[in-house]
């Protein structure tokens, strides 16, 4: 019975060791020399300054930007803490008033075009830095008449910021609303 013990006690030592400390630090030193954007948090920066990630979405209020999708973590819009989709369901008369509402506002921003959908709906975790090309078009209008730029060149841009399918067939098509913004600012005013 002892010996199982002391057995017991030098596996359960032995393996956190293993798995709570060798692993892990592998694992973090091989990121670290493979992916060092990635394994630091994908950070953009921009003048020494960070001003946000590729992997989280942001906030983006003004006319002057393209907008993203709503966010789900609550009052503060994509606070990382606070992850999570709503636990609305589809006949909820709360999301159905919220879907509306938002709906009739992007009406109103492109009278002409459908609203697309991931312009009214949270992702799962509420935090996706990506809209569709389709919801990038969307705002392009608002953008345009905002700062003065042909929507042509706005067209363009959304084209050259949209990401494809992975390995070509997995997933759809997205535009990184932070990167996209950021070349937004970066482009002559005619």
């Amino acid at each position: 019975m002892l010996n199982q013990l002391r057995s017991a006690l030098v596996l359960i030592v032995l393996f956190t060791i293993i798995t709570g400390l060798l692993y892990p630090f592998a694992v973090t030193g091989i990121a670290q020399v493979l992916f060092p954007h990635q394994a630091n948090g994908s950070l953009i920066t921009r003048d020494g300054i960070v001003v946000g990630s590729e992997l989280m979405g942001q906030s983006f209020a003004s006319d002057r930007y393209f907008h993203a999708r709503p966010s789900a973590t609550g009052p503060d819009p994509y606070n990382a803490a606070a992850t999570s989709g709503s636990n609305f369901g589809p006949t909820s008369k709360a999301l159905i008033t919220r879907l509306q509402g938002d709906v009739d506002k992007r009406k109103s921003e492109n009278p002409n075009a459908n609203v697309p959908t991931d312009l009214v709906t949270a992702s799962g975790s509420g935090l996706d830095p990506h809209i569709s090309p389709a919801a990038a078009f969307f705002q392009v209008p608002r953008v345009a008449s905002s700062r003065q730029i042909p929507e042509d060149r706005l067209r363009q841009l959304i084209n050259e910021n949209t990401q494809g399918r992975v390995l070509g067939i997995l997933g759809e098509p997205r535009v990184n609303v932070l990167m996209l913004n950021l070349a937004l600012d970066r482009i002559a005013v005619p």
